[in-house]
């Protein structure tokens, strides 16, 4: 999609539930980037798939991989597009953190920078901290930086793996 004034984001994707049309969680991936695509984004680069252990309550394994895509949509916008995308491959939001889902797809980063509002906060609040977000998207977008804290992904994903000298 090229608009006049076009972002870039960065998306994490997440899934540990098989959906009964495409499959176990890592094909749920392969047909979300589709429906990106097919709902006009531009997707300009896909990581790898990996598999990790689950936060919270969840006991299932999370396939999880990053995007970079283009919209022309401002971040409230493209939320309110990611949202509709989970709904339609049958996620239903009840309050609880962590659960499984059939598909999870997170703003990460923009290109504009910091945005806040009461429903969305970009950078992600949390992914710092998450190796399940940072490890696909240094694959695809190592350069970028956290607005934040000024490190690109490639120095935070260092900081956290690193292991502690004090050990």
């Amino acid at each position: 999609m090229r608009g006049y004034l076009t972002h870039r984001y960065l998306i994490a994707l997440g899934s540990n539930v098989r959906h009964p049309r495409f499959g176990p969680p890592r094909e749920v991936l392969a047909a979300a980037i589709e429906a990106l695509q097919d709902a006009g984004l531009d997707v300009e680069a896909v990581s790898r798939v990996i598999e990790t252990p689950p936060l919270g309550p969840s006991r299932r394994r999370y396939a999880n991989a990053a995007a970079v895509l283009e919209s022309s949509l401002d971040p409230p916008e493209l939320l309110d597009l990611l949202q509709d995308i989970e709904s339609a491959f049958g996620r239903i939001r009840r309050g609880a953190r962590w659960g499984a889902r059939v598909l999870d797809l997170d703003i990460v980063l923009w290109s504009g920078g910091a945005w806040a509002e009461p429903r969305l906060i970009v950078p992600h609040p949390q992914f710092r901290a998450r190796t399940f977000v940072l490890a696909p998207a240094t694959q695809i977008a190592s350069d970028w930086r956290d607005p934040i804290t000024g490190l690109t992904l490639a120095q935070l994903q260092a900081r956290l793996t690193r292991a502690d000298p004090l050990a």
